[in-house]
């Protein structure tokens, strides 16, 4: 393959720091009912839909800034309240970002048990 044939086009694997590994576990799969894979020290596994989300503990105080995740949802609003009935609370309530041709692309916004943004997305389908 010459240079001019790659591209990177398929995320594989997404690392989101925490801080307390144990706690955020329970949140990603209790909590947002994420599929958990398997753990191994300082770090543990979950399915995204085919993308694997790695939780790790950072091997020195330093830590470092973590990814935004946004899960694609067909109901916004329906996703914020089943959320909010499990105990999470938006930074931002679902607002419309942007109006496209075809649909509207709305966001909330709401962070994890370890202090990391995470956000709701939804394409709403024009009539």
């Amino acid at each position: 393959m010459d240079d001019g044939d790659f591209g990177l086009d398929r995320v594989g694997q997404i690392m989101m720091p925490v801080k307390d590994l144990a706690r955020a576990i329970a949140f990603y799969r209790d909590t947002l009912g994420v599929r958990f894979l398997f753990e191994v020290p300082r770090m543990a596994f979950f399915d995204l839909d085919g993308i694997r989300l790695m939780l790790g503990s950072p091997e020195d105080d330093r830590g470092c800034p973590g990814s935004i995740l946004y899960y694609r949802v067909p109901d916004i609003a329906e996703a914020e309240a089943a959320l909010r009935g499990r105990g999470v609370t938006f930074d931002q309530e679902p607002t419309l970002i942007a109006e496209m041709e075809d649909h509207d692309l709305w966001m909330a916004f709401f962070s994890d048990s370890e202090g990391n943004q995470l956000a709701l997305m939804s394409e709403v389908g024009k009539a």
